[in-house]
């Protein structure tokens, strides 16, 4: 079993390793004055998105069904996706595979009538 995972192991101590060695070596160069400090620059920090000034808090309240329709949205493509190999062996896949594609619509459609009838697409 630990060499089943050894390499997934090894990875994830390379993919910690690698942004922490970067933040250190950054760090270090700096105190070795090799990397000088960054002064602040108004220039640089400066709005640039329009050139118009920011009116009121830049954090505002977002509404939290746009996200909410936007989850649903790729909760469900990404379930029309699937069905996509399973219109292309149409054919050849017999009873059990046309039963098993419908099994997973009636699943995709149940879903959706459960996000209908907690009025989860409708803007209040």
């Amino acid at each position: 079993m630990l060499y089943e995972f050894g390499h997934i192991g090894i990875l994830v101590i390379i993919a910690i390793v690698f942004p922490i060695g970067a933040v250190v070596t950054s760090w270090a160069l700096q105190f070795a004055r090799i990397r000088p400090a960054v002064p602040s620059d108004p220039v640089k920090e400066d709005i640039y998105e329009c050139g118009v000034l920011t009116e009121g808090p830049s954090l505002v309240q977002f509404n939290f069904r746009f996200y909410y329709v936007a989850l649903l949205f790729v909760l469900f493509d990404v379930e029309i996706i699937f069905l996509f190999p399973w219109a292309l062996v149409y054919d050849t896949i017999g009873w059990q595979g046309y039963f098993e594609g419908a099994g997973f619509i009636g699943i995709l459609a149940l879903g959706i009538l459960y996000a209908w009838r907690k009025r989860a697409l409708e803007w209040r």
